[in-house]
């Protein structure tokens, strides 16, 4: 070897980085069975106290529920997604739908939009749309001041990682927990500030 080839050895063996030690306890799923009323209340708690809006009702009490829940938003004109369940609607309600895709100032000129959801994580309170049926895509849950969301109770899950398994990672994914809001400025919180002001969650149990 000349002295050429021993330098730019040394320099190529002095650019490795050393291997760093990883940590391979990951948490995983629980494998606990969605649903669980122990997971249910957990999530409630995490939205109350997130400051949204929890209306609890059965399966048969669903289309109910859904009026009060628009009607305590104030929402008067709500955007729609392909695929919601049309007979959830009250009829005084003046839904649009979103076909062909809404711009974002028709969007931000109605009160608000209702959606389902994918699944729902009881530990962190959050709330997860993927662009399915009924949930539509992202700019439905960001623009419009209030956001009326559909949860099943089979839908909550445990933990992040029960829902990181149901997920599908090549959909694009909204993740939400509570109203939008930030306290970046001398840590007051301001609400509405990245997406919808008011979250309701109507809550479907049995």
């Amino acid at each position: 070897m000349n002295a050429r080839s021993e330098i730019l050895a040394r320099i190529a063996q002095a650019k490795v980085a050393p291997a760093a030690p990883v940590a391979r306890g990951y948490r995983g799923a629980t494998g606990a069975e969605p649903g669980q009323s122990a997971d249910v209340e957990r999530f409630v708690d995490r939205l109350l106290d997130y400051k949204a809006v929890v209306h609890r009702c059965t399966a048969a009490q669903t289309g109910t529920t859904v009026a009060q829940a628009l009607s305590e938003s104030g929402a008067r004109q709500v955007v729609v997604p392909t695929g919601f369940p049309s007979g959830l609607l009250p009829t005084s309600l003046a839904a649009v739908q979103d076909d062909p895709p809404l711009s974002h100032e028709a969007l931000d000129a109605l009160d608000g939009v209702v959606t389902t959801c994918r699944v729902a994580i009881a530990e962190t309170g959050t709330i997860v749309l993927d662009g399915g049926a009924g949930q539509g895509r992202r700019a439905l849950s960001l623009v419009p001041d209030r956001h009326v969301v559909l949860v099943r109770s089979e839908q909550v899950v445990a933990a992040v990682p029960d829902a990181l398994a149901v997920l599908d990672p090549t959909r694009p994914q909204t993740w939400i927990s509570g109203p939008s809001a930030t306290s970046d400025i001398e840590l007051q919180r301001v609400e509405g500030v990245h997406g919808p002001r008011r979250l309701h969650v109507v809550l479907v149990q049995g």
